[in-house]
């Protein structure tokens, strides 16, 4: 797949977020609810795992045909990430019950699918951020040179009194990035001999979000001539890819945290 069939893919299954039938993002999806709401289905009271699987099927009219099963997802994926994540997809909303034959089961196979649908997501999106660091190391070194000190001078991106503040931060982030001692053994070693932490060493240590920025900021001609790699993609579309790129990153980061905690 190349780099074009990448950002498809990454619209695609952004637009995934949407139900069939309508235009409201399916929130409730643990992949699209953001962690921050999580908050909202954390447990008052502790709770067995029979009194947990008991309240599922009386109280909430949940098909549970095997207890044993639920019972070892309940101690493996825990009650909050499956239930809470899941419940208004399933719910009839007037009486809070379940829809009529709804089982415990698929919603273990929408939390799996859940699961396999993030993994997918982060691989391509992997992808998209090696190319963009890489075009835009080259691009920028190419005017301005290999000196870390031209990627942390704010006068080489588009410097005007709006940015200017964002700029200050964006700078202030990538010399905490190459400042030593580093966890990176290659940034260690790039300062301790050269003095100097060119571009594209720098790049296998930045986030996408910090890349996402210096290209946000970039002046006009470097963003044009990244853009050139991408058929049929304008610099305008390129710019919001890489947006949306970033911040999916960020949030997948986050869930992934949250999902291995569980």
């Amino acid at each position: 797949m190349d780099i074009n069939g990448i950002l498809h893919v990454v619209v695609v299954l952004r637009k995934l977020a949407m139900p069939v039938a309508g235009g409201v993002p399916c929130v409730d999806s643990t992949f699209f609810m953001p962690v921050s709401e999580r908050k909202y289905y954390m447990a008052k009271n502790f709770l067995t795992y029979e009194q947990q699987l008991h309240i599922l099927e009386y109280d909430k009219q949940l098909a549970i045909p095997n207890h044993e099963y639920a019972t070892k997802k309940l101690e493996e994926l825990s009650y909050y990430s499956l239930i809470g994540g899941y419940k208004s997809l399933f719910k009839h909303a007037p009486s809070n019950k379940y829809i009529h034959g709804v089982t415990f089961d698929e919603l273990v196979s929408f939390y799996y699918f859940d699961e396999e649908l993030r993994t997918l997501f982060l691989k391509y999106i992997l992808h998209v951020e090696r190319h963009i660091k890489s075009m835009f190391s080259y691009h920028f070194c190419e005017k301005y040179g290999e000196q870390q000190s031209m990627y942390l001078n704010i006068n080489n991106y588009n410097h005007t009194r709006k940015n200017h503040r964002e700029l200050l931060r964006l700078t202030h982030s990538l010399q905490k990035v190459i400042a030593t001692p580093s966890k990176y053994a290659y940034i260690e070693h790039s300062v301790n001999t050269y003095h100097n932490v060119p571009l594209w060493v720098a790049t296998n240590a930045l986030t996408f979000g910090q890349i996402s920025k210096m290209y946000q900021y970039a002046t006009t001609d470097i963003r044009t001539k990244i853009s050139k790699n991408f058929q049929n993609v304008s610099e305008k579309q390129l710019h919001q890819f890489i947006n949306i790129i970033a911040n999916a990153v960020m949030y997948v980061l986050m869930e992934s945290v949250y999902f291995h905690s569980e």
